[in-house]
């Protein structure tokens, strides 16, 4: 019990403590807030005072400041009324003048209207007069027709007629005269630049001229080696001659081996096959066929080689590589013993100095002239003139219908139709010409055109022939009532066989037959 009482009376004093404690902290807080409360009120009564001295101060700086902007802006309104008034002044002045001048002005006008009006009374005076002196011609005019047409007996729509009909005959001799001067004198000058451009292209695309060997002959290095070259009953020559397709002619020339083939490749391929047979030593069938598929393939490049070199030296680009190879195989073709590339190639380079000169397309010029005779290329493997070979070739290889003209035309085959297929023709000629290029003499030439003519002229029923385009064709004129329609074939065939059979001549000779029949009768 009194342990109870005890802890309550610590809990009374605990409380009283905390009581009387919180009572003088109050007693002390109020007494710090009116101590802080009186130093506010002064500190704002000091603010107060000093805010005011500000303003008053404020506002005296501004009525200054305001009494300076007037006297500025009086100043300001004085300078800007004192150039206002100048600039009016110079303003009025100019006025004044230029009213001088447009009253100036207006006084010439007046003078020159007064002048004008007098000017202009004169000329009507003057129209005037001038027509009453064109009545009075008309009327002179008038009776001198009327004079006129009594003493020539002709109106005036007559003598109009007459007088023409006369100046229209003169004019029409005159211009006559004038067209057949202007069209020699055009042919004269046409000739001379002719002679002058070909002269040129000759002289800057001249050439040595070698003519090409119809044989080849393989040297051999002993007499023995003719046997081992034979072979036992003659099978080593036959199989080279059947896989080659060339003629070994082994006859009593010491050591040499003459080879005959009228297709240089062929005979190429046999003379290379040869050789590396005597090098090789080992001759037997086998041998020969691998020797030989060598030589192809040995001549196959080198016919590569040579339609490159021959595109590069032209400066002819974008052909099909088949087109390349093609002149390449022209390097083993020959026309009258003339290399048939080379030739190209010369014909080429003086087709486009030409075409230069005349400032037609040199490069198109030298590309139809490089392909001009591509159809020789194969004119031993398709039948046909060299010249549809050719067109017929480049139409598949998408060459242009200038080039295929160019080809087409070259021999006269169809008419020229543009400059460049002309300047071919003309290069053809001069290369084909040049001294030393063809070994077919003039003499020969002319015998071998009589020979054919001779030939088509011998048959019962022809009338006439002519051998045209040095001999690549003729033409033979038959008799009508001779030779029927279903004869001519057959007399075409004869003649056409007879000519191989009798003549030596390059490529193929087209022979047409010609039949017509006229009727005549007359109106009595």
């Amino acid at each position: 019990m009194s342990a109870s009482i005890s802890i309550i009376s610590i809990i009374v004093a605990i409380v009283t403590f905390v009581v009387g404690a919180a009572l003088s902290g109050f007693v002390f807080f109020n007494i710090g807030v009116k101590h802080r409360k009186q130093q506010a009120e002064s500190a704002i009564g000091s603010a107060e005072k000093e805010a005011a001295r500000i303003i008053e101060d404020a506002k005296k700086e501004a009525e200054n400041q305001k009494k300076i902007a007037l006297i500025e802006a009086k100043d300001e309104i004085h300078k800007s009324r004192s150039d206002l008034e100048k600039e009016t002044k110079e303003r009025r002045n100019e006025l004044s003048r230029q009213e001088r001048r447009i009253q100036q002005k207006e006084e010439n006008l007046d003078k020159k209207n007064d002048s004008l009006e007098k000017k202009d009374e004169i000329l009507q005076k003057k129209i005037k007069q001038a027509d009453e002196k064109l009545e009075e011609a008309d009327k002179i005019k008038k009776s001198q027709m009327e004079i006129l047409e009594r003493i020539s007996q002709f109106t005036m729509e007559q003598a109009k007629e007459h007088l023409l009909s006369m100046l229209e005959n003169d004019l029409v001799h005159e211009k006559a005269l004038k067209i057949q001067a202007y069209e020699q004198q055009l042919k004269d000058e046409c000739e001379e630049k002719a002679r002058d451009l070909i002269s040129l292209a000759i002289s800057k695309c001249s050439a040595d001229q070698v003519s090409e060997s119809a044989v080849s002959v393989v040297p051999l290095p002993n007499d023995e080696m003719k046997g081992r070259i034979i072979g036992r009953e003659g099978r080593n020559i036959r199989t080279l001659e059947t896989l080659t397709g060339v003629d070994l002619i082994i006859d009593d020339t010491p050591e040499a081996i003459t080879l005959s083939c009228f297709d240089q490749v062929r005979r190429e391929i046999a003379r290379i096959a040869l050789e590396k047979l005597i090098a090789d030593g080992r001759i037997h069938p086998t041998r020969i066929e691998e020797m030989v598929d060598k030589a192809r393939r040995e001549v196959e490049h080198i016919i590569k080689q040579e339609g490159e070199r021959a595109v590069l030296e032209t400066n002819v680009h974008g052909l099909n590589h088949e087109l390349v190879r093609l002149l390449g195989r022209l390097h083993y073709r020959t026309s009258y013993r003339q290399n048939v590339l080379n030739h190209s190639v010369e014909v080429a380079h003086l087709a486009g100095i030409m075409a230069s000169e005349l400032g037609v397309d040199a490069n198109m010029a030298r590309r139809a002239g490089l392909l001009h005779d591509i159809g020789k290329a194969l004119s031993y493997e398709i039948e046909g003139s060299h010249v549809q070979i050719g067109v017929d070739v480049c139409r598949k290889y998408k060459e242009s219908p200038e080039i295929i003209h160019a080809i087409e035309a070259h021999h006269g085959d169809v008419e020229l139709h543009s400059v460049i297929a002309a300047l071919v023709q003309a290069a053809d000629a001069i290369s084909a010409a040049r001294p030393g290029a063809r070994s077919e003499n003039y003499e020969n030439y002319i015998k071998r055109l009589e020979k054919l003519e001779e030939i088509c002229t011998s048959y019962d029923g022809v009338e006439k022939s002519f051998a045209i385009q040095a001999g690549r064709e003729v033409r033979i004129m038959v008799y009508p009532d001779k030779v029927d329609d279903e004869k001519m074939v057959i007399v075409a065939r004869d003649i056409a066989k007879r000519i191989e059979d009798e003549m030596d001549y390059p490529g193929q000779i087209k022979v047409n037959i010609i039949r017509e029949s006229r009727v005549v009768d007359y109106a009595k």
